[in-house]
Parts: C-alpha cells; structure tokens; sequence
C-alpha cells in the first residue's frame, strides 16, 4: 500500500461528512448550481470535490468503477483504506468515476421499471464547470438554470428514459454540480 494512502481523508469525518452530504443533496435538488465542497486530498490526478464525495457517499457496500485513466495503484489504494469500496466492472457499478469520454454508458446499470433506484451514479471529473453550454429545465428549477455539461445528447436521451437512467455529479477542483435523469437538457 502507499503511504499516501492513509493521507487525504476528512480531519473531522462526522462534521465534514455532514457538510459535504448537504452539499451532495443541495446540487441534486437545484441541478446545474454550483456548491463548493473540500475537505478530501485524494491523491491526484482526482479533484478534492471527487474525493469528499466518495468519502461521504461510498462504502464496503457501493461498488466502484474507476474509468482507465484513473484506476491507479495510488488511487486503488486511498479507495481502500478510506472507503472499502470494492472496485467493479461498469455493468455492477453503483458509482462510476472518471472523465465524461473515459465512462462506458452503454455498459452502466440504468435501472429496472420495477426498481428505477438500481442505477448508477457518476462521477464526472471536469477541468471547469464554466462556461455554460446547457440550460436545464425541470425539478428543483424555478424556470431555467445555466450550466457547463461534458457533452449534450446523452442527457437528452437519458431523460427520456425517466424513470430510468443515470445521476450525474460534476466535479472540478473543490466545486460540483449536479444533474439528476429528471432534468431537461437543452443547448445554449
């Protein structure tokens, strides 16, 4: 094991757990604002935003899937001893993080009609979540938020799917964004 893997973590796990939880549930209900999150220094090349969000959302019972270019024994390691995240195969996924082009869509678990709750959640690692190039219609918006997404027609078509689909949060130095499937997805 490295031994930067027993660094990165949260000083105050109850407290910043808390924080980044709120933070977590704030982006999801107002899609496309931005939420500040810190805490994590996970080994790089993955953002602090990423890291607080698997320390608070993932455990020994969320398996992972780490796209190729972040699946690092550094990074495997600070996984877990942090987490115990299993890291899995896209198809059992039920958090995928990476870079938008380095994630297998097709290969993700988007749910059943009977269980729509049984799909994935992705982690987007983005080098910047400005300038917008998407307005987003839809729950948790009074009429239209703003915002910057790795690509458009994948989230148009994953809304049509609704109830099924994927959750995406986007990620960039200490800073994320949110968007649930429910969100329509239009360009600028």
């Amino acid at each position: 094991m490295h031994t930067q893997a027993l660094a990165g973590g949260f000083a105050d796990p109850a407290i910043e757990t808390a924080h980044v939880f709120r933070a977590a549930l704030q982006a999801m209900a107002r899609p496309g604002r931005v939420q500040p999150i810190d805490g994590a220094r996970p080994p790089a090349p993955l953002s602090p935003a990423a890291g607080a969000l698997l320390l608070t959302l993932a455990d020994d019972t969320t398996p992972l899937f780490l796209a190729p270019a972040l699946d690092r024994p550094e990074l495997r390691d600070w996984i877990a001893f942090h987490l115990a995240a299993p890291i899995c195969p896209p198809e059992e996924a039920v958090f995928a993080l990476g870079a938008w082009a380095d994630l297998p869509l097709g290969r993700f678990r988007l749910g059943t009609p009977d269980y729509p709750d049984r799909s994935v959640t992705l982690i987007v690692e983005m080098t910047a979540l400005t300038p917008p190039n998407a307005r987003l219609r839809g729950p948790g918006i009074a009429t239209h938020q703003d915002a910057a997404l790795p690509a458009l027609a994948p989230f148009v078509v994953n809304r049509t799917r609704y109830p099924l689909g994927f959750d995406c949060y986007f990620c960039a130095g200490t800073e994320m964004t949110a968007l649930p499937r429910s969100t329509l997805v239009e360009a600028l």
